[in-house]
């Protein structure tokens, strides 16, 4: 064809109305792609669009962790690359043998004090704090240890794991005790990420990364073998969930008002539409957990079951939160795995004061709160 009939062939294609509308709409969502999330977003939905991993064939969290060695020049220490050039996919968690903490300290060599840990070969992308609600659950701990060390250093994080214990005896409240981690996390470090994290689950995939969805909270185990690898309701938010210092604030953190329940994950995500967002979830191939299951273990709760709520959270979130929140810190320990926050969140009388509306109610049970005090010694609240 003589090269004039190209060239016409070429104009007459982009004077055409339909090719121009089609090459404007394909440059704005690319545009829209780079705008909303960024080089680091749109690699995680490239991970996200991965293909089903194949579980049946597992790998240990420490293969080829000894590849990452101190740099010669941390002056001169670059960037972590995007991707972590040791990840495996799927790997191997049993819970037959229980770890002791001289076993996971020696494994885990780069680990500081207080469970801080840098890449020791390049300089980590994100910084991440680990907030675990706890109490009386050493098997669990010793596990979750184990496993999420090795899982976090795969991903060339910079993070540190806090442990958030309830002193005494009485009802456990998981998601006050978080909102005390974070208060005390942010006065070490401007964070990027707080990864709330129950204590007996433990990840399967390293491509399950531990950072933050730069505009939504995240939920992350959205697939555990208790519940089949599945969602137990459509709105749960339990087990491990991941949000920015910004998000957690924005929604005024975790209730303060719900003792041994489980009912929170119902309040937490109805503040998360009513603070104006929404719920993005880990694609279920990746946010596998597996649940550690210790029927001996004191703490028996079910965290993720739906029960039925007192509580009108369309009412109280603007008021029961970070705003509302009332601790007395007993210690802050740095320990070689992790940073142990005890403190004393109160009595579920405290509970009653805020729902109750009686005034005589409020006095009586007022005055029950009075008559209890912490024995340091005993670790428990006893009768004064």
């Amino acid at each position: 064809m003589p090269e004039h009939g190209l060239k016409a062939m070429s104009l007459s294609r982009v004077e055409n109305p339909c090719f121009l509308l089609f090459l404007f709409v394909f440059q704005a969502i690319f545009i829209l792609i780079l705008y909303r999330g960024g080089p680091s977003n749109v690699f995680r939905g490239f991970l996200d669009s991965r293909p089903i991993l194949d579980y049946s064939k597992t790998h240990d969290v420490y293969t080829n962790l000894s590849l990452f060695t101190q740099a010669p020049n941390e002056e001169a220490m670059p960037y972590c690359s995007v991707q972590s050039p040791i990840f495996v996919g799927p790997l191997t968690i049993t819970f037959k043998l229980l770890p002791s903490e001289r076993m996971i300290i020696k494994k885990n060599p780069f680990v500081q004090s207080g469970g801080l840990y840098r890449p020791p070969h390049c300089l980590a992308r994100y910084k991440s704090a680990i907030l675990v609600a706890y109490r009386n659950q050493e098997k669990y701990l010793h596990h979750l240890l184990y496993y999420i060390h090795p899982f976090l250093q795969r991903q060339q994080l910079s993070y540190s794991i806090y442990l958030i214990q309830q002193v005494g005896n009485g009802t456990f409240n998981r998601a006050k005790l978080l909102n005390v981690g974070v208060r005390e996390a942010l006065k070490d470090e401007d964070w990027d990420c707080l990864v709330l994290h129950d204590v007996d689950l433990v990840p399967e995939n390293d491509y399950n990364l531990y950072v933050c969805d730069e505009y939504y909270p995240k939920h992350m185990a959205s697939a555990m073998d208790k519940f089949q690898y599945t969602l137990p309701y459509k709105s749960f938010f339990g087990g491990v969930s991941a949000l920015t210092p910004e998000h957690y604030m924005k929604m005024n953190g975790f209730p303060n008002t719900y003792w041994g329940s489980g009912g929170e994950n119902d309040d937490i995500a109805t503040r998360i539409q009513l603070a104006g967002m929404k719920i993005v979830r880990t694609s279920p191939h990746l946010g596998r957990y597996k649940v550690m299951d210790y029927n001996a273990e004191t703490e028996t709760q079910e965290p993720w079951r739906r029960s039925a709520s007192r509580h009108d959270t369309r009412k109280t979130w603007k008021d029961d939160g970070m705003n509302s929140l009332e601790f007395k810190l007993l210690s802050r320990t740095k320990h070689p795995l992790y940073t142990n926050i005890t403190v004393d969140i109160g009595l579920i009388c405290l509970q009653h004061k805020i729902l109750l509306r009686n005034d005589i109610l409020e006095e009586k049970l007022s005055q029950t709160c009075q008559q209890w005090s912490h024995d340091p010694g005993k670790n428990a609240f006893v009768h004064t």
